[in-house]
């Protein structure tokens, strides 16, 4: 990784969830489960049943809810509210990335498939609150989800990104596709590496990365 790579880069673009936290902290294990139960309730199946249809949704559609939407005509809103409805009791204030993303020159933003009040908390959790210039969710991309590239067109148009000045950071390979055809920068931040040509770089450290770009 060369801080030359991001010389040009005036928009900085997070993913939130194992992203701007370890997913060692197993925290999307909670909205999981929280998913299945929605899932067991609306549609009336056992857990089983339930699990493996969310799974299912995620894979086909990106996000569970985009496949409840497009199937079953769900209203987004009220889910979106219960599934997002869990303890963040394990995570603790980093000031060292806090430091490392407020160094970053230009704009700052989060773009989540979650929602953003949940993403606001995770943000206030973490000791991040107050770095990003917006914070956007799902509902901002009118509930489509990354990777479809209108969710991508729509949070970028709503704030003005230029995606040539632009870097993508993600946990989910999938979700930088389309913004490296846009023309960005992309970082997989992932345990595991991924040979792929819409990944320019990889790192299992998101603070010690964001530090090397300031030499």
């Amino acid at each position: 990784m060369h801080a030359a790579s991001f010389a040009h880069v005036r928009h900085w673009v997070f993913d939130l969830d194992n992203t701007l936290y370890s997913p060692e902290v197993r925290l999307f294990e909670q909205i999981q489960l929280k998913m299945t139960q929605w899932v067991m309730e609306a549609l009336r199946l056992d857990r089983a049943a339930a699990d493996a249809l969310r799974a299912d949704y995620w894979r086909r559609y990106g996000t569970t809810l985009a496949g409840l939407m497009e199937e079953h005509g769900i209203d987004p809103d009220p889910y979106l509210e219960v599934v997002h409805e869990i303890a963040l009791d394990a995570l603790t204030p980093d000031p060292d990335l806090a430091a490392a993303i407020g160094a970053l020159p230009g704009r700052r933003i989060v773009f989540t498939n979650g929602s953003a009040p949940y993403a606001r908390r995770v943000l206030a959790a973490r000791g991040l609150e107050g770095l990003f210039h917006a914070v956007y969710g799902v509902e901002h991309a009118r509930y489509r989800p990354k990777p479809e590239i209108v969710a991508y067109q729509t949070v970028f148009g709503t704030d003005g990104c230029e995606p040539a000045t632009a870097a993508m950071f993600e946990d989910d390979v999938r979700n930088l596709r389309e913004p490296h055809a846009l023309g960005m920068r992309t970082v997989l931040v992932a345990p595991e590496a991924v040979e792929a040509p819409h990944v320019h770089h990889h790192t299992v450290d998101l603070t010690a990365f964001l530090a090397r770009l300031g030499g």
